[in-house]
């Protein structure tokens, strides 16, 4: 089904990040969008404010009867969704044509000229950034990104005139497979989702696959030091970059007084005083990426340097919550390892000296499982943890894992704590830490306002 002959869609699990940017599309272009949740979220409402038809029960009866003509309703579902959903269930049945979120995206990139970010951590915050340098640069672009930025208030952007759509790029149930890329950046590769991959090499091996489809005369922007071999088509062009070394690296970096600004040195033409809008060191890297797409693109050296000093950050993602005398107060919706590492590295980083405590809610058992003990070390780099229950999302528990596996193996020299989430105000309130930082994908997030509170209160 082509595009332009779609009337209705229907999402099943429309309330989800990614799903609800793709309806936003829909509803953009004058289709007739519906849906199930399981729950009401500020997404779903804002979906309904802008005329989406949403239901929160699992009901066929449920369905409008516009989105029940096969010829003219694309079906969108989530992986996520169980397979005996009754309403996935009906649309099979009846011969409707489904798609994945990934595959609708899929068809965007090969209608426009797709700006990719794949990778296991860093995807978010640099796809929202490329997309924000680019829509208030002459190029514009349309964006489907996986949070939501602080600079539009939304996880979607669109434009009737520009060729580009920058999209993040999920390796969760191979999604990314389904799209073929005008240019990409790859941030990372470690190893995720071995529930879905099974192994370190399967999961390498994704990503190979991944920077195959890269369209000929495209381009590949690839983190310097990954494990992955990229095979990529006659006619793209392999950059490598990283912080301090590669085709687009940084120099001069600057850290002090809450700002970080450096030099970008690139192949497509050097960008000295660049100043980041979240001066955390984690987006000099972020950065870089973004900006290679952005050049690659045709956003100016003015247009850039401009886009990189406004840019206000992602909801979740280093979003500081409290900047006081008294107590500095973030979330961020780190949730593997490598992702805890890195920011409790960027906060010591920006507050030397001061006692730092992690907070935060393990996502899905098999992640917990398989990864406890990079969990603690990655949490053991702050001065006091604390640990609550498990986060299930999609996952039935799994006997024996919980979040004392990772409390066990912190090191001795932590603080810890391990408690239920509706506690953790109450811990933070007996803390004499400097600086805390909330982590995790869950609904810990929930407590950000209490906490908030609190620490402005101390």
């Amino acid at each position: 089904m082509e595009i332009q002959d779609i009337k209705s869609v229907y999402f099943v699990g429309i309330g989800g990040i990614g799903m609800s940017a793709i309806a936003r599309y829909f509803l953009q272009k004058g289709a007739f969008v519906a849906g199930y949740d399981r729950s009401a979220s500020e997404l779903t409402r804002h979906l309904e404010a802008e005329g989406a038809h949403i239901h929160y029960e699992e009901s066929v009866e449920a369905i409008p009867e516009v989105c029940k003509d096969k010829r003219c309703c694309l079906v969108v579902y989530t992986p996520a969704i169980p397979a005996e959903h009754k309403e996935l269930m009906f649309f099979k049945a009846n011969g409707f044509e489904l798609e994945k979120r990934a595959q609708v995206l899929g068809t965007l990139t090969r209608a426009h000229k797709g700006l990719c970010v794949a990778g296991t951590h860093g995807k978010t915050t640099t796809s929202t950034m490329a997309a924000h340098l680019l829509h208030q640069s002459h190029v514009d672009c349309n964006a489907f990104l996986g949070g939501i930025s602080k600079n539009y208030g939304t996880n979607y952007i669109l434009s009737p005139a520009s060729d580009y759509v920058v999209i993040e790029a999920d390796e969760f149930d191979r999604s990314f497979h389904w799209l073929t890329p005008y240019a990409s950046v790859i941030t990372a590769t470690d190893p995720d989702h071995l529930d879905v991959y099974g192994s370190k090499a399967a999961y390498l091996e994704s990503f190979r696959k991944y920077s195959s489809l890269i369209r000929p005369g495209g381009c590949l922007v690839l983190h310097e030091g990954l494990e992955m071999q990229p095979d990529v088509q006659e006619g793209v062009t392999v950059y490598r970059y990283s912080r301090d070394n590669g085709d687009f690296h940084a120099e001069h970096v600057r850290i002090g007084d809450g700002e970080i600004s450096f030099d970008f040195v690139s192949p497509l033409g050097d960008i000295p005083g660049i100043q980041l809008g979240v001066p955390v060191s984690v987006n000099i890297e972020n950065g870089i990426a973004a900006m290679a797409l952005a050049q690659i693109a045709g956003a100016t050296a003015e247009e850039i340097r401009r886009g990189m000093v406004s840019f206000r950050g992602v909801d979740r993602r280093f979003d500081f919550q409290l900047k006081s005398q008294k107590a500095v107060f973030l979330t961020d919706y780190a949730h593997h390892p490598a992702e805890i590492r890195q920011s409790i590295l960027s906060v010591r980083e920006l507050y030397r000296g001061k006692r730092i405590m992690a907070i935060f809610q393990p996502h899905l058992y098999t992640r917990t499982r398989d990864f406890y003990k990079e969990f603690a070390e990655s949490l053991s780099l702050a001065d006091e943890v604390v640990l609550t229950d498990i986060y299930p999302a999609r996952e039935a528990p799994i006997p024996g894992v919980t979040s004392r596996l990772i409390y066990d193996h912190l090191a001795p020299s932590v603080e810890k704590v391990l408690c239920r989430k509706d506690d953790v105000p109450e811990t933070v309130r007996r803390s004499q830490a400097d600086v805390f930082i909330l982590l995790g994908a869950g609904d810990i997030d929930a407590y950000a306002p209490r906490i908030t509170e609190i620490l402005k209160n101390r």
